[in-house]
């Protein structure tokens, strides 16, 4: 998913900074942009992204957690 976005952007850029359309299309094209973001659809996923991404990030500590205090156990004899 995010490659498609890196994609998507790398396009979008591309195109903006090639176009020769004029600083008029680079308005439209930010305004479109910007109308994207604020939509409720567009920041509903942004939130729900932002949710898994923390809930994973807290799961990795966790594990990470675990090892840690199993690899120290192990070194010192306790485990």
């Amino acid at each position: 998913m995010s490659g498609k976005l890196t994609l998507l952007a790398g396009i979008g850029i591309g195109y903006v900074i090639g176009a020769r359309a004029g600083r008029e299309r680079y308005d439209q094209m930010v305004e479109k942009a910007q109308s994207l973001w604020r939509d409720p659809r567009t920041q509903r996923k942004v939130n729900q992204a932002r949710d898994v991404a923390e809930a994973k990030v807290g799961q990795a500590a966790h594990g990470l957690q675990d090892t840690v205090q199993d690899t120290v156990q192990r070194a010192t004899g306790k485990g």
